[in-house]
């Protein structure tokens, strides 16, 4: 794999990884490089994508946790004591 092509990858892990120094840095280097501002802004995009799918993935998990540990058939039937479990 080419230099440029790490760099890409390393600007879009940056941005899943929500690493703000991480994409500070590898964009400067990519700029450096002369990779083009459409390029790095597209690595952008597909990092963002990536963030997007693994929180949606750790939202469901933390629902479905909670629901687990709580008992979702009280609070899902609109039994709720309103003690805190659906608040």
């Amino acid at each position: 794999m080419n230099e440029r092509n790490k760099k890409l990858i390393a600007i879009g892990a940056s941005v899943g990884a929500n690493c703000h120094p991480c994409l500070e840095f590898h964009v400067g280097r990519a700029l450096e490089m002369g990779i083009d501002r459409e390029e790095i802004e597209a690595a952008v995009e597909v990092g963002k994508a990536v963030r997007r799918g693994a929180a949606g993935s750790m939202d469901k998990l933390a629902l479905n946790l909670v629901r687990d540990r709580l008992g979702a058939s009280s609070c899902s039937a609109g039994a709720c004591s309103g003690a805190g479990c659906c608040s």
